[in-house]
């Protein structure tokens, strides 16, 4: 951990390309404009092309020398997976930052368009397959990155994973949230392992950006139990910029080595400086991620071609 380490920390990023998805708002927008601010080429993968624009627009009228893209991306969609993929490669010929930022926290019970529980379809598997579709590019540029966002919700759960995919029973959203966000870091320490030994010098770093003061959770419910969960949340969270530090920090500070677990360093993790934590190590389970990978695999219908 570097003390009070903040977004001025961050090294010259100047010919570096990173993908942000949902790069356009809250977090998301904050990393993106950070990245931007210190030369990257920044990708926003978004869903609502309009409002990507608008971001992108934002984001040169602070830099002017920005450059920024604005790429269509649907992680509800796994077929808008491929074909995001297929326009990237089109375009650019490396991937230095991989930031898996986009996602959904306890909206209205829905599945994907392929069938899946919406938040491990948004928040994992949409990811999982990105990633996959994209290896060639990110195990081929120097010191290459992959970032997944866990969440404090996730911490302290057993993984049962095996729900997402037809186990009936009863579950809340909270708890799909939950599940859906621990999938991603048991993601991001396999993805290390696996390209450790393959002597791949890409690195997987996971990261939780504690409370953030931003309108993720039940988007688009309109109870006053949302409501009134939000504006909690806004009081005791700290704002997007502050958030997205973990994810800057995992994507840019020298001294990561990958396979750790980002995230603020005060009380219940809730807000404060990053700093590495030790609780990735003891929630992992070994079978447990090979398991969820080959699962992954399965259900995305991509293999990874190390």
């Amino acid at each position: 951990m570097t003390i009070g380490w903040t977004k001025k920390d961050i090294r010259d990023q100047s010919g570096k390309v990173a993908i942000v998805t949902g790069g356009n708002s809250g977090i998301g927008y904050e990393t993106s404009l950070a990245l931007a601010e210190n030369y990257a080429t920044v990708i926003l993968a978004v869903r609502n092309m309009n409002k990507g624009h608008e971001a992108a627009d934002k984001i040169k009228s602070e830099f002017p020398n920005a450059d920024v893209h604005v790429l269509k991306l649907d992680l509800n969609d796994l077929g808008s997976v491929k074909e995001f993929s297929e326009e990237f490669k089109m375009k650019f010929r490396s991937l230095s930052l991989l930031i898996n930022n986009a996602g959904v926290m306890m909206p209205p019970k829905r599945e994907t368009k392929d069938g899946f529980e919406s938040q491990f379809g948004i928040n994992y598997l949409g990811h999982f397959a990105l990633t996959g579709l994209l290896l060639d590019l990110i195990v081929k540029t120097p010191d290459s990155r992959v970032i997944s966002l866990g969440s404090l919700a996730a911490h302290n759960l057993k993984p049962e994973f095996g729900k997402f995919i037809g186990k009936k029973g009863k579950t809340s959203q909270m708890k799909n949230y939950g599940q859906s966000k621990l999938a991603c870091v048991y993601f991001a320490k396999e993805l290390q392992y696996r390209f450790r030994s393959r002597n791949i010098d890409s690195k997987s770093i996971a990261c939780h950006p504690g409370i953030a003061q931003t309108y993720l959770f039940g988007k688009g419910s309109r109870s006053l139990k949302t409501r009134l969960t939000r504006a909690s949340l806004k009081i005791i969270g700290q704002s997007a910029e502050s958030a997205a530090y973990p994810i800057l920090y995992a994507a840019t500070e020298s001294s990561i080595r990958g396979g750790e677990y980002i995230g603020p360093d005060g009380r219940k993790g809730i807000k404060g400086s990053p700093t590495e934590l030790e609780l990735l190590d003891q929630q992992f389970v070994d079978h447990v991620s090979n398991n969820l990978w080959i699962l992954s695999e399965k259900l995305s219908g991509v293999t990874y071609k190390f």
